[in-house]
C-alpha cells in the first residue's frame, strides 16, 4: 500500500510539474503568490481594525460592477474597480455621517448592491455567463493585464502603509491618540478602504465573490496565532499569504481540483494547524 501511495503521490507530482510548463499556470502561481502577499499585507489592519465584514460586504457587492460590465459590452474588470472603490468609499462615509453600528451599514450595504446586482443581471440579454466564476473565480483564467494590476497595487499598498506604519499601528491602536498626535485620521483611513476596495475588486477574478474575503482574514488571523509583535505579525502574514497561495495551487493542480477553493482550504487548514500546534505548547 506504501508502495502505490508513494507511486500515486509522484505520479501526481509530476502531472503539477508538467503543468507548470503552461503559461496559465505560471501566471496563474504568480497571481497567486501576488493576491497572497496582498491579502496578508493588508489583512493585518483588516483583522486589528475589525473591517473583515467591510471586504466580504465590497466583495458581494462587486456583482453589481461585473453586471455593469456585461451591459456596456466591456471587459468587467475595467467596471469592477471604480464600481467596487466608489461603493468602498460610500459605505466608510454612511458609517460616519450615521449613528448606527457598522454592522448595520454593512448589512445594508449588501443587502442594497444585491439585489441591484441581481436586478442588473437579469438585463444582460442572452448572458451565458458561468455564475459558478463569478462565486468562486477562476485563477487559471487571469492574464498579464490581471497580473501587473495585483503587482501595482501591492506595489502601491506596500509603499503606503510602510512610509505611514507609525501612523497606521496608530490609528489601529487607539484613533483618539492618533488625533492627539495630529495624524490626518480621516485622510487614511479613505486611503486605506480604497486600497482595500482595489484589492478585492482585482482578487474577485481569481477566487469569486465569495472566497475573496479568505485571502483578507485568514493568513493575517493565522499570523496572530504566532505573535503579538506588529512587525512579526505583518511579515508572518504576509509569508503564510504566499506560501498557502503555492500549496493551494500544488493541491489544485495535483488532483485536478478548483484552484480559488484549494488556496482557501489550504489556508484553514493551516490555520487549524497553528491553533493546535499553540493549544499544545500552552499545555505542555
Amino acid at each position: 500500500m506504501l508502495f502505490f501511495s508513494s507511486f500515486f503521490g509522484l505520479a501526481q507530482s509530476n502531472d503539477f510539474l508538467t503543468l507548470l510548463q503552461y503559461p496559465f499556470m505560471q501566471r496563474a502561481l504568480a497571481g497567486g503568490v501576488l493576491m497572497g502577499m496582498l491579502g496578508g499585507l493588508l489583512g493585518c489592519f483588516v483583522t486589528l481594525r475589525q473591517l473583515s465584514f467591510f471586504s466580504h460586504t465590497v466583495g458581494h457587492a462587486a456583482l453589481v460592477g461585473i453586471a455593469i460590465g456585461l451591459l456596456l459590452g466591456i471587459d468587467p474588470t475595467w467596471t469592477l474597480l471604480p464600481f467596487t472603490l466608489a461603493f468602498g468609499v460610500l459605505v466608510l462615509y454612511l458609517i460616519e455621517q450615521t449613528d448606527l453600528n457598522n454592522d448595520s451599514v454593512f448589512s445594508i450595504a449588501v443587502s442594497a448592491a444585491l439585489a441591484a446586482g441581481v436586478i442588473l443581471t437579469s438585463f444582460i440579454k442572452g448572458y451565458q455567463g458561468n455564475l459558478m466564476g463569478v462565486l468562486f473565480g477562476d485563477i487559471l483564467g487571469i492574464g498579464n493585464t490581471d497580473l501587473l494590476l495585483i503587482l501595482g497595487l501591492l506595489v502601491s499598498s506596500s509603499v503606503f502603509l510602510l512610509s505611514t506604519l507609525r501612523q497606521q499601528v496608530l490609528i489601529t491602536l487607539n484613533v483618539g491618540v492618533a488625533k492627539v498626535q495630529g495624524i490626518a485620521v480621516k485622510l487614511h483611513q479613505y486611503l486605506f478602504v480604497m486600497l482595500l476596495s482595489l484589492a478585492v475588486a482585482v482578487a474577485i477574478k481569481a477566487v469569486g465573490v465569495l472566497l475573496v474575503n479568505a485571502f483578507l482574514v485568514i493568513p493575517a488571523a493565522t499570523a496572530k496565532l504566532v505573535t503579538h509583535q506588529f512587525a512579526r505579525f505583518l511579515g508572518i502574514s504576509v509569508f503564510l499569504g504566499a506560501l498557502s497561495s503555492i500549496g493551494g495551487m500544488v493541491v489544485s493542480g495535483s488532483f485536478n481540483l478548483a484552484s480559488g477553493p484549494s488556496i482557501v482550504v489550504v489556508q484553514f487548514l493551516v490555520f487549524l494547524l497553528i491553533l493546535v500546534g499553540r493549544k499544545l505548547l500552552v499545555r505542555g
